[in-house]
């Protein structure tokens, strides 16, 4: 079973950081008004049985005017708006570091969900689990409304017309007439298809949306998975050096 790969693990230790830095400063915004409201609202009152809590507005003992009230009051105003401000501002800035091709998937190293997708219209060969073993292959979920998916579309006719891995399409949402005339139009790089119409298929396998394309190894398990489309250089840089490797006894 593959392990997960260290920029994966890099990716889920900030992902874990920022989590508890942001859950950090909300417990400290909070912390400040509960005791910036006891100070300034709240006072305690002696009597023959003991010590109570009052529930009292106080704005003038223990040497505090109403004018410290007030300051206190617009502390709280302009401080928890701003700090919870700076918190989202440094977690999307982080967000836009990210190269969204690296979103790492759960799915990495597991068997490929169980499912059996019919052909799309006018291709005789649907899409099953059970298709997905015995040598390395990648699947591509692709639509004919997909702009991304054009662009990538010319790398995959090449990759087919050298035989280099065999490619099966997962159509995502697409209708059959579209789909149909998608290939016809713009060449079946395809080995097998299967129409995901309803989009539960894609669901299972945790895509985000279209195109993305994972290479599974020869006994059936996901080693990889990219998000958006691919490239020359994705496909020389990542993919055909992955596929080698899983390819050697």
């Amino acid at each position: 079973m593959l392990a997960m790969s260290e920029p994966d693990l890099g990716w889920e230790s900030a992902l874990t950081a920022v989590t508890a830095a942001s859950v950090l400063a909300l417990s400290v915004i909070v912390a400040g008004i509960v005791v910036l409201f006891r100070r300034f609202f709240w006072r305690r009152s002696s009597t023959a049985f003991g010590t109570e809590i009052v529930a009292q507005p106080v704005l003038d003992i223990s040497g505090l005017g109403p004018d410290d009230a007030r300051a206190g009051i617009r502390w709280i105003v302009l401080i928890a708006p701003l700090t919870i401000f700076l918190g989202v501002a440094v977690v999307l800035a982080w967000g836009m570091t990210r190269d969204p091709s690296a979103i790492p998937s759960a799915l990495i190293g597991k068997p490929v969900p169980e499912f059996t997708l019919p052909p799309v219209k006018g291709r005789t060969l649907g899409l099953a689990s059970a298709d997905l073993s015995g040598e390395v292959s990648l699947v591509n979920v692709f639509a004919s409304w997909c702009t991304a998916c054009r662009e990538e579309h010319p790398v995959f006719m090449q990759l087919k017309a050298n035989g280099i891995v065999p490619i099966h399409g997962l159509n995502y949402k697409d209708q059959p007439d579209d789909a149909a005339r998608w290939l016809n139009t713009m060449g079946d790089p395809y080995t097998r298809t299967g129409a995901d119409r309803n989009g539960r298929v894609a669901i299972d396998w945790g895509v985000y949306g279209v195109p993305e394309t994972f290479v599974i190894t020869r006994d059936g398990r996901i080693a990889y998975k990219h998000i958006g489309a691919v490239t020359p250089k994705v496909l020389e840089d990542t993919l055909l050096p992955l596929i080698r490797k899983l390819r050697q006894p």
